[in-house]
């Protein structure tokens, strides 16, 4: 029972209860860091991090958290995470922390993060408020990987800073901006949702 609860708990939050998709979560980071693939595995790494041991931490403190003072315990947990990472960004990899700018600190703010430490971490054990925080953290990944593939191999004919397309490709430069973003995020909702939903309800039937 206890392996059933942990496996459904990790594949909602892939697919049904996606932070992206389904709840619309998150949005700011597409925005700001899918233009690159590997800024964006960075960035991606760093909120499953926050978000996998914030939401450990929260349910470990639970029953030490006065409830007119929690939601500020939870953000002050929330950003000595994120704080560590950006620590280990500037100490070991300069250049991307560099790029990445502000956006590591506005991972603090990342709704999913404490969305996750409100709806689960507070009514359940610390182990499996790790699984659905981390399960979060990945479903909120490939859906953002997902997005930078496309938009630096349209956008700059890259993958990773690598040229793949040659010279006989014109980068379509609204890829890069944010419209271009916004563009990305609504095919992968409607492949997901108009197409891949209804074709496994239809199967149902």
């Amino acid at each position: 029972m206890k392996a059933f609860k942990i496996k459904r708990v990790f594949f909602d939050d892939l697919g049904a209860n996606n932070p992206v998709f389904a709840q619309v979560l998150g949005i700011c980071s597409t925005l700001a860091v899918t233009n690159v693939m590997k800024n964006t595995i960075v960035m991606c790494a760093g909120l499953i991090f926050v978000t996998g041991l914030s939401n450990f931490t929260v349910s470990l403190l639970r029953a030490y958290m006065p409830s007119r003072i929690r939601m500020m315990v939870e953000t002050l947990i929330i950003a000595s995470y994120v704080i560590i990472v950006d620590i280990i960004l500037k100490a070991y990899l300069p250049d991307i922390s560099k790029q990445l700018g502000p956006y590591v600190g506005l991972i603090i703010t990342n709704c999913i993060i404490m969305g996750r430490a409100e709806a689960f971490a507070l009514s359940n054990p610390p182990g499996l408020s790790f699984i659905d925080g981390a399960a979060s953290g990945l479903g909120y990944s490939y859906v953002l990987i997902a997005i930078a593939f496309f938009r630096e191999l349209l956008g700059s004919g890259s993958i990773w800073g690598y040229p793949v397309l040659g010279d006989w490709w014109t980068n379509w430069s609204i890829m890069v901006m944010a419209p271009g973003a916004f563009f990305m995020l609504a095919i992968f909702i409607w492949i997901v949702k108009g197409v891949l939903e209804k074709e496994k309800g239809g199967e149902k039937k």
